[in-house]
């Protein structure tokens, strides 16, 4: 399923406090989509990676009361005392059989030791498949019966929203466009340590950013995603060195040796990059005039890349419908819509 349904889905199963278990490969996003649905609701978020915990941990530490003459459980200080919010378990079914058997506690009696979660808190978990490669334990059948169950799968659109959302590098957001099956190139049956995953192409979005000097660039870019897309993606990157001027193009401005900037490239993967960088420009700053500017240059473009540009436009909150060169760009385009 991908990230934007889960995140319908799970938004409300939270308001429900029903448990729900988030499986999927390394990388993805899983713990991303969790924390957005707190941000986007407003409440609070606490990330347990149970991995790396002792059954104590979850429980709490024994000590004796003397005016019951009995041994009581101190629970631990991160776990929340009241408001709402979600307990994420990361990494659930990669944690020893015995913490396992502490959050089975925790999940089905919302209680743990002398803890009680708050009932304004919601349980979500997420794990590794047992295909992919990571140190992971079975899940019990009691304990898995506790959670309603989704897979999470690597989706480009969603991606890609995301990306321009969170101002990734437009080359990154471009090369992917181009190149869909780079987003992810796991194998859980390959050695390779580096592999292309949504996680890693932020890496790569700060290593661009970084001052790595021009000669040790792809060395580092391999660490991160491997380096044959490493490769590619730098042979895409010098396709910006074609583009037309985007900012002469969303102020209709002549460029500077004249030219009307009504510059249309035959090659996809400039294309790619032009329509990228033209949807970043706009989100960056979005006027009517600006709009019509660019849904002006569109008309002229390959229909696939007009109505990509428009699409990924919408999908960002980006309204057109008063504008008057949107009305002529549906007649053009209209039977690609439908």
């Amino acid at each position: 399923m991908k990230a934007s349904d889960l995140t319908t889905i799970i938004a409300s199963l939270v308001v429900q406090k029903v448990p729900t278990f988030l499986w999927g490969a390394p990388g993805i996003g899983k713990s991303s989509i969790v924390k957005q649905i707190s941000k986007e609701k407003g409440i609070g978020f606490i990330d347990l990676r149970l991995s790396l915990m002792d059954p104590t941990d979850l429980k709490g530490v024994p000590f004796y009361d003397k005016e019951s003459h009995t041994a009581l459980w101190a629970p631990p200080a991160f776990l929340p005392r009241e408001g709402e919010g979600i307990l994420f378990l990361d990494e659930l079914n990669s944690a020893p059989p015995s913490v396992q058997a502490s959050a089975y506690q925790l999940i089905l009696d919302r209680k743990v030791g002398e803890y009680e979660l708050p009932d304004g808190w919601a349980i979500v978990a997420a794990g590794n498949r047992e295909g992919d490669r990571g140190v992971t334990y079975r899940m019990p059948a009691p304990l898995a019966n506790r959670f309603v169950h989704f897979e999470m799968e690597v989706n480009v659109d969603d991606w890609r929203d995301w990306a321009y959302k969170n101002t990734l590098d437009e080359r990154i957001i471009s090369y992917i466009s181009f190149k869909n099956e780079h987003l992810f190139t796991f194998d859980a049956k390959s050695d390779n340590k580096s592999f292309a995953t949504p996680r890693s192409w932020e890496y790569v979005h700060n290593i661009l950013k970084s001052d790595i000097s021009e000669e040790l660039i792809l060395s580092a870019l391999s660490g991160a995603v491997g380096k044959d897309v490493s490769v590619g993606f730098l042979s895409f990157s010098k396709v910006m060195n074609k583009l037309p001027d985007i900012e002469n193009i969303l102020a209709c401005a002549k460029s500077p040796d004249g030219d009307d900037n009504n510059i249309y490239s035959e090659e996809v993967d400039v294309l790619y990059a032009l329509s990228t960088g033209l949807v970043s420009k706009l989100l960056q700053k979005n006027t009517e005039e600006r709009l019509d500017n660019l849904l002006r240059y569109t008309l002229d473009l390959k229909s696939e890349f007009a109505v990509m540009i428009v699409q990924d436009l919408q999908r960002n909150g980006v309204t057109m419908e008063h504008s008057q060169v949107f009305k002529k760009w549906v007649q053009k385009f209209a039977y690609l819509l439908s």
